[in-house]
């Protein structure tokens, strides 16, 4: 089985200011450089045969590329916890357009429609389950709450696999197409 998800890769500049804001929150497991990317669709495990078409599907999106820029961070909260760091991307609506894109090419691939609100973002860090330091990670949130970076271009779709080991996931990108 493969576990497959879509994103787009910001360039090292923004993933270089996003691996500087990383730390001072005890429990946060941060993410490293391999690991940044902003989340179009997670299409979640697929054998070998529906991958392949996902990628065709995917093949055949036509979009232009697209400029973002990070704009503050915040967390997702699962049971009234914490349990997701992350730093916002703007503007949405052409992100959420292209979502919406991914979402029709997957639904010709056999793949369930998402349905979630879409909010761009790149994942900063997890939150161990077993408990963090709340004021450590509000002060964190307070403290970054301006991070921004000037605008950068988003140029290419990518297909990735994610590898779910001991010490979290690895992410492999198996396909990679020019927006535009």
């Amino acid at each position: 089985m493969h576990r497959l998800f879509v994103a787009l890769r910001p360039p090292p500049s923004v993933r270089r200011l996003l691996l500087e804001a990383m730390g001072g929150v005890p429990g946060a497991r941060w993410q490293d450089d391999d690991q940044l990317h902003l989340t179009l669709r997670f299409v979640g495990e697929v054998d070998r045969r529906q991958a392949e078409d996902v990628a065709a599907v995917l093949a055949g999106i036509a979009a232009g590329p697209l400029e973002a820029r990070i704009v503050g961070v915040g967390t997702f909260d699962r049971r009234g916890r914490a349990d997701t760091l992350w730093a916002r991307v703007a503007p949405p609506e052409p992100l959420a357009a292209l979502h919406r894109k991914v979402d029709q090419a997957l639904l010709r691939a056999g793949i369930a429609p998402d349905e979630r609100r879409y909010l761009p973002h790149v994942t900063l860090a997890r939150m161990a389950r077993a408990g963090h330091d709340a004021v450590a990670l509000d002060r964190w949130v307070a403290d970054h709450a301006a991070l921004a970076s000037p605008a950068f271009p988003l140029a290419h779709l990518y297909l990735y696999e994610s590898h779910l080991g001991g010490e979290g996931a690895t992410y492999e990108a198996v396909a990679r197409w020019p927006l535009g």
